[in-house]
Parts: C-alpha cells; sequence; structure tokens
C-alpha cells in the first residue's frame, strides 16, 4: 500500500465523518412527513449546515474515488470505515466528553481491525471478472439486500428503522465504491467518447441520490450513535465483496491469513459499535420530540 493512498483514504475519512455529523444535526429537525421522500432533500438545501456537511461528504467522495484509483478496493474500504473516528472527534469537541475506557477501547479495536485486516489480507489486485453473470450477482445481492431493508424500515418508521436505513445506504455506497473504481479506470483507459456511453457513471450518480437521500432519512428519525455505525460497518464489507467479487482484488486464502482477515474484520465493526454507542456521540431526540421548523441557519 502506498503512502498516497493511505493520506488519500484517511483524508476521505476525514471529510466524510465530519460532513455526517453535521448532516445529522440538520436532518434530526426534518418535518417526519418527508421520511423516505425527495422533499427531505429539498428541504435540507435550505440548511447551511447541512449544505457544508454534504460539501464535506462530496470532498471526501472525491478524495476516496482518487484513492480507488490508486488502489485496490479491498485496501481503500477499510480506511473509509475510519470515518467514525473523525466523527466521533467532532462530536467529541462538541459534547466535552472524554474518550474513557469505552473510547479508547473503540479506537484501538477499530485501528486494530484495519491493520489486521490489511496484513493478514495483503490486499491486491488482479484481473475484473468478465463473467456477466457473476458481475449482476454480486450487483443484484448487494441492491436486493438494501430495498429489502429500506422496505422493512418504510413499513415500521420507529425503532430500528434508522439502522436499517444506514446498513442500506451503506451497502448503495460500498456498491459505489466499486463502480466509481470501475468508471475511472474506463476512462483512463477507453477515454471519454466511451466513458459517457457506459451504464456505470449514470449508476454512480444514482447510487450515490438514493444513498444520500437513505441517509438522511436514517437521520432524520434516529440519532448518530444509531445510524452511523450501522453506515460505517455496512459499507467496507459491501465494497469488499465488490471487489473480490467482480473487480478481481485478490486476498490471501490460506488458514492463517483468513483467521487475521475475519479477526481483522470483527474488530473494525466491534469497534464500530463501542465507538457509536459512546456518550460523545449525541443521542438525540427521537420518537416524540418537537421538530424545529428548517430555517437558513
Amino acid at each position: 500500500m502506498s503512502v498516497l493512498v493511505l493520506v488519500l483514504a484517511v483524508s476521505a475519512a476525514c471529510c466524510l465523518g465530519f460532513g455526517f455529523v453535521l448532516q445529522q444535526d440538520a436532518a434530526s429537525h426534518a418535518p417526519r412527513s418527508d421520511y423516505l421522500s425527495f422533499r427531505l432533500l429539498l428541504d435540507l438545501m435550505r440548511v447551511r449546515s447541512w449544505l457544508a456537511g454534504v460539501g464535506l461528504m462530496v470532498c471526501g467522495m472525491v478524495l476516496g474515488a482518487l484513492a480507488l484509483g490508486k488502489g485496490e478496493l479491498s485496501i481503500v474500504e477499510p480506511l473509509l470505515a475510519t470515518n467514525l473516528l473523525f466523527a466521533m472527534a467532532l462530536s467529541r469537541h462538541r459534547t466535552g466528553q472524554r474518550l474513557g475506557r469505552q473510547g479508547w477501547a473503540g479506537l484501538w479495536m477499530l485501528a486494530g481491525g484495519v491493520a489486521a485486516f490489511l496484513l493478514g489480507g495483503r490486499p491486491r489486485g488482479g484481473e475484473a471478472v468478465t463473467d456477466p453473470l457473476r458481475h449482476w450477482l454480486v450487483i443484484g445481492v448487494v441492491v436486493g439486500v438494501a430495498l429489502l431493508l429500506t422496505a422493512f424500515a418504510k413499513r415500521y418508521q420507529s425503532g430500528v428503522a434508522p439502522a436499517l436505513l444506514a446498513v442500506a445506504a451503506g451497502l448503495l455506497y460500498g456498491l459505489q465504491d466499486a463502480l466509481t473504481r470501475v468508471t475511472g479506470q474506463r476512462l483512463s483507459e477507453d477515454g471519454f467518447a466511451t466513458f459517457a456511453t457506459a451504464w456505470q457513471p449514470y449508476a454512480v450518480v444514482a447510487l450515490g441520490v438514493t444513498g444520500l437521500l437513505l441517509v438522511q432519512s436514517a437521520f432524520e428519525t434516529g440519532p448518530l450513535r444509531v445510524s452511523l455505525p450501522p453506515l460505517t460497518a455496512a459499507q467496507p464489507l459491501a465494497g469488499i465483496a465488490c471487489g473480490v467479487g467482480f473487480l478481481g482484488d485478490q486476498l490471501r486464502t490460506d488458514p492463517g491469513a483468513l483467521a487475521w482477515q475475519a479477526a481483522g474484520l470483527a474488530a473494525i465493526v466491534t469497534g464500530i459499535v463501542l465507538l457509536g454507542l459512546h456518550p460523545a456521540m449525541p443521542e438525540g431526540p427521537v420518537g416524540g420530540r418537537q421538530k424545529k421548523s428548517l430555517l437558513p441557519s
């Protein structure tokens, strides 16, 4: 892994983490009638803090795309999962909470899990899978699971709905990362004419807009500690699955390496949960709270 990929991916994670905090703060005051409707995005566009959060998220996506252009998806995705550390830092600054044992444990579990997965798996690039059946099977499974989670969350708009929407958005963002890498390769190898007529660039935009709607609906109906950890956990898992599934990323498969990879992924998820439940992550009013009107701020 090059230093450039590391810097780009961690910088992307920083922008994403800060952006998510600002977005959730604005979306938590949105009318519940906008739930899972594109009206939600139109209303939030009137809030300057939300626009700043989206701007940071876009910067993070651009930096992530640059990292994907230089490195394998299975390397970049675990590094992007560290966005929760930066969200935690901003929330900690705003709440005045110290890390404590739980915070430090979550931090080391997340960082150690990323290191264990990368060292154990030693991801490397390979030839992209040309079998269209396998290609569409992976995409279909990811999109299908996201649709099922969204349908369930739409039917039951309380309780686990924010977490379900966050997982669905994370799955779509992981697939978006994979298609972003394909799009970048197509542009650099085949030129703009071929790039403009391919379906992948338009799928990247569609996935980005849909994921944004799901994330804002999750932020609207649940506190950051409920919505952000599932989002952060689902995205790298989906990205790694797509990378291995149809982009040709290769991981070591001997028993020792598989054990390290499994332990690393488990540590990443555990660290994300511990950080998400930390008191520094704002609980936010949920359920019967009184909504504030969305006025420019």
